[in-house]
């Protein structure tokens, strides 16, 4: 059916392309000198060596063209990203083909928001058989990074031609905030502050939190005998959590255009913070402009932290932005109760190569915004 044609070249053409080398042009000129030379002297000879040279071409075409068909690629990534950061990337590049061997492959990751992926070679993959690449990838913003997809070149087998493929896979990452170790008169404030805030709760610790009696079930290692020899009955003895302690991280997102350097600073603190306090086993909750998380410890509530980190955006200054921002910050003590930490990326009274800078339950801290 002739209406099928177009979708069928469209289906073959569409992640193709060709590029001829510095050897190919020079190859293409000394054939076009060939073919003028034998149309001009009838010479058979020189309609043998154009044929030839031409059939080259061909079988440089059809080859490479084969090279690049039924290749299988996957691509391994991290779970986060980090700026600044070096991560290894990996891609598995799979000969699919039950017979033919493919030849000098070039492979390379194609994305957006400023990637660019190293060639990485690969000079045969026999039928059948799997190789894994690797490469350094360095995001240098933070946000979404997108990956398209893994473009598949080759000049095999003669070098006049870079045949590329271009294979569809979509990924999508998250590029958190920078890292940096933190002041110590910040850590220092907080830490006092936290001692304050400091939540008393049944958990494994070394003080008395209560006194119960026995159940089925319990550790007979938690029983407190004094007690028990005095009341004859079985009690167990219960300790406290120790230092479960609860921190509020309050970026205010309303900045101006003009302090987007000092905002970037302020949401690379404020992950520095929950990467150090997660360490130390307090409770967090981030704040970012109106949204906020819910508190939480461990391992996969700071991923979900680093993440709304990664993905916040600055927003130009209204006015009921800011006044949004001012009441997130007045309510905080008695919503989630606490230590707050704001992190104030602008503020008209504060000089830009101050800022950001930093209170902690409304007690300000100068100079903690620098790193150590």
């Amino acid at each position: 059916m002739p209406f099928q044609l177009p979708t069928f070249a469209h289906r073959v053409f569409r992640y193709r392309s060709t590029r001829i080398t510095s050897e190919g042009l020079q190859f293409l000129i000394f054939v076009l000198a060939i073919g003028i030379a034998a149309i001009n002297t009838g010479n058979n000879l020189f309609y043998l060596l154009l044929a030839m040279m031409l059939s080259l071409i061909l079988v440089s075409g059809i080859a490479a063209e084969y090279c690049l068909r039924r290749l299988e690629v996957r691509r391994h990534l991290p779970d986060l990203l980090f700026v600044n950061t070096p991560v290894t990337t990996s891609l598995v590049v799979k000969n699919r083909k039950s017979r033919l061997t493919s030849f000098s492959l070039t492979l390379s990751d194609v994305g957006g928001n400023p990637f660019l992926s190293p060639n990485m070679e690969l000079h045969s993959l026999p039928p059948g058989v799997s190789r894994v690449l690797s490469y350094q990838l360095t995001p240098i913003c933070r946000g979404k990074l997108r990956l398209n997809g893994v473009r598949i070149s080759t000049e095999f087998p003669f070098g006049l031609f870079t045949k590329r493929a271009f294979y569809p896979m979509e990924d999508t990452l998250v590029v958190c905030p920078e890292l940096q170790p933190v002041n110590d008169r910040l850590l220092r404030g907080l830490f006092a502050a936290g001692y304050e805030q400091a939540v008393h709760r049944r958990g494994h610790g070394s003080d008395l939190y209560n006194l119960r009696l026995y159940q089925a079930g319990d550790d007979s290692r938690s029983i407190h005998w004094p007690t028990t020899a005095r009341t004859s009955q079985l009690t167990i003895r219960e300790t406290e959590a120790e230092e479960q302690r609860r921190a509020i991280i309050c970026v205010p997102t309303s900045v101006p255009m003009s302090h987007d350097t000092s905002f970037e600073r302020a949401v690379s603190l404020a992950a520095s913070l929950v990467q150090h306090l997660t360490r130390h086993s307090y409770s967090i909750q981030l704040r970012l402009g109106s949204e906020r998380s819910s508190f939480g410890q461990g391992e996969a509530h700071r991923l979900d932290l680093l993440r709304m980190l990664g993905l916040c955006e600055r927003i130009t200054p209204t006015a009921e932005s800011m006044q949004q921002d001012q009441e997130a910050d007045a309510h905080s003590e008695v919503d989630g109760g606490g230590t707050v930490v704001v992190i104030q990326a602008w503020s008209d009274s504060v000089g830009e190569t101050e800022l950001p800078w930093i209170r902690i339950d409304g007690a300000l801290i100068p100079g903690a915004a620098h790193v150590a």
